[in-house]
């Protein structure tokens, strides 16, 4: 379709406008690696801590950038985020990767928080599919063990959400200062889940296969909420639910990224019921989209909070495609073309680079926002580039 050579045109144009940001404004040559953060404005906050979430997904975006590609320079910025986590954040002493190191690559914050582990290992996967060396997968290989052997639930399933340093019980584990201070969430299953398919497959492990599997039942079986197909988020040891919030980013991102790894394992059985309970998903998350096509980001004790974020939107216009492609109904098309526009016009900062972190309900950019910080990556918007340029390929 004429259309579909257009959209990929503007995808392909809109990711290489996002990892030049990131070549030209982040890349720290005096003290190695990347800044830790910049303002709204571009400014480096100088000595802000490097975050190990941030420069996992820097590894991912352009080794997967790299991939689709195969333009050298990607290559050159995976090479060095690789460098600076292999030497960095890496704890050779008790496994796993430090939360966070200063700005000038000292530990800081040491604590073991399984989803940096599993964004470590999505980084270290892709790198290792862009530039296959053993020690990159050995390396990925030893971070899930550490997951395994250290965080896996033997009684209940599942993963305890962080641990000391030493692979101690801890009394927070919180993610950040949004998210509830309990044992289990949604959001670090979904990434140990991404992070698994994608070991999967560079490593297809028999066990790994199971560990995939039974991670595709957590949500089954106690994420998903059976009567509303929303994703419950915070949960104790024994999956009791702890929250009554509705975080229509995670549903949506969840519906396709169930999806691809029941795909990845090749198990037809397996692929009928998740793409049943995922089209479920994807419509519930669509209770977020607002009329000028964007995507409020959650649902808090019944009160709407009509924030757009950067995030919302980019995993949005996957989960819309996913299901066009998996229903052929025309309207997800539309809602996938019309958050795209609201992309455009809102979302994209044509002036400086990258993408605002948000709007606020009433329209005006969130102030006070990072452009580059702890949670801010090139990840999102750039995996969105990605899987849609490859998604309108195959419906040609």
């Amino acid at each position: 379709m004429e259309e579909h050579a257009h959209l990929s045109s503007e995808f392909r144009q809109e990711l290489q406008h996002i990892l030049d940001y990131w070549e030209k404004f982040t890349i720290d040559r005096p003290q190695g690696g990347f800044y830790g953060r910049l303002t709204d404005d571009n400014q480096v906050v100088e000595g802000a801590v490097k975050g190990a979430v941030l420069n996992a997904r820097i590894l991912w975006s352009f080794s997967a950038a790299y991939n689709l590609t195969k333009e050298a320079h990607l290559l050159e910025v995976a090479e060095r985020s690789f460098d600076y986590i292999s030497t960095h954040f890496l704890d050779l002493a008790f496994g796993g990767v430090y939360w966070s190191v200063t700005a000038e690559g000292i530990p800081a914050d040491m604590k073991k928080q399984m989803y940096a582990i599993a964004f470590t290992i999505y980084g270290l996967t892709e790198y290792y599919r862009a530039s296959p060396a053993p020690e990159v997968l050995d390396m990925a290989r030893a971070l899930y063990r550490d997951i395994e052997d250290n965080s896996y639930d033997t009684f209940r399933g599942g993963y305890m959400e962080a641990l000391t340093y030493d692979w101690k019980p801890m009394d927070d584990q919180r993610l950040s200062d949004k998210d509830a201070n309990e044992k289990k969430t949604m959001n670090t299953h979904l990434h140990i889940l991404e992070a698994y398919t994608n070991l999967y497959r560079v490593w297809g492990d028999a066990a790994l296969a199971e560990k995939i599997k039974a991670l595709i039942g957590n949500f089954t079986d106690h994420i998903v909420d059976r009567q509303t197909h929303h994703l419950h988020l915070f949960f104790d040891e024994d999956w009791s639910v702890r929250s009554n919030i509705i975080s229509y980013g995670h549903d949506i991102e969840a519906s396709w990224l169930l999806l691809e790894a029941a795909e990845v394992l090749g198990d037809q059985a397996l692929i009928r019921q998740v793409k049943e309970l995922v089209i479920k998903i994807a419509v519930a998350s669509m209770e977020g989209l607002d009329p000028d096509g964007s995507m409020s980001y959650e649902l808090d004790e019944g009160r709407l909070i009509a924030e757009r974020h950067w995030w919302v939107q980019a995993e949005a216009m996957v989960g819309l495609l996913n299901v066009w492609q998996l229903t052929g109904e025309e309207s997800f098309y539309q809602k996938f073309r019309a958050v795209w526009e609201y992309i455009k016009r809102y979302i994209i900062d044509g002036e400086k680079g990258e993408w605002f972190w948000g709007r606020t309900a009433e329209g005006a950019v969130m102030p006070g926002q990072d452009k580059v910080g702890f949670w801010k990556c090139p990840y999102h918007n750039t995996r969105a580039c990605i899987e849609v340029i490859r998604r309108l390929k195959e419906k040609k």
